[in-house]
């Protein structure tokens, strides 16, 4: 995997390199700002580009959609911490792959393959904040063709618990689980889980 990686704190930005360079991700170079950022990825066509949010002459999410002006298809990963929430819709809407935490370094590399991939990755914790950044009005489940049952799966999931967590809690299988989620996500017309706990969030 080649990405470029671009942030105004060095010290950030050197660890994230040698970090990632030891998982054998290919770091094509780093920038310190975000018009450094669109100039990095104008010249090395990254399969990602990992952008912290708050730099100077340009920020993170001015210069994600400078690249995604030059490149519809541009996989972005946001950097944050926990005081950037303010920013994680206009990421969502603005359509970037993924927006986790700075201070989980363990989760950058997971996040990085799964963008790549085509995935959306967002942090428990930014997940967990939607609710609140997003007023939303209740869903109608069951117009949906939601049943009881899988909307009581949505809101596990919405949680953050994993298959087996939502199987234990509900006195199913994991086989079943992977049913029920399979369905949902076809229903609601959704990607992945991700994408199913920001619509239960949100709605």
């Amino acid at each position: 995997m080649k990405i470029i990686i671009a942030d105004d704190d060095q010290i950030v930005k050197l660890s994230l390199k040698t970090i990632l360079e030891s998982l054998e991700i290919e770091v094509l170079g780093t920038g310190g700002n975000g018009r450094e950022a669109v100039e990095l990825y104008k010249e090395h066509h990254p399969d990602v580009a990992l952008l912290d949010i708050r730099m100077p002459v340009m920020t993170g999410l001015e210069a994600a959609g400078e690249i995604l002006k030059y490149d519809s298809s541009a996989k972005i990963l946001f950097l944050t911490t926990f005081s950037d929430d303010e920013y994680i819709i206009e990421a969502l809407n603005m359509g970037v792959k993924g927006y986790i935490l700075k201070q989980d370094f363990e989760s950058i590399s997971p996040a990085l393959t799964a963008v790549k991939a085509g995935q959306s990755v967002f942090g428990r914790d930014v997940v967990s904040k939607l609710s609140s950044l997003v007023p939303g009005e209740k869903t109608d489940y069951r117009k949906l063709g939601i049943s009881e049952k899988e909307e009581e799966v949505i809101a596990l999931v919405a949680k953050g618990l994993n298959n087996k967590e939502i199987g234990q809690a509900m006195f199913l299988s994991e086989g079943t689980v992977r049913n029920y989620i399979s369905g949902v996500l076809e229903k609601l017309q959704l990607r992945d889980r991700t994408q199913l706990a920001i619509f239960h969030h949100t709605h």
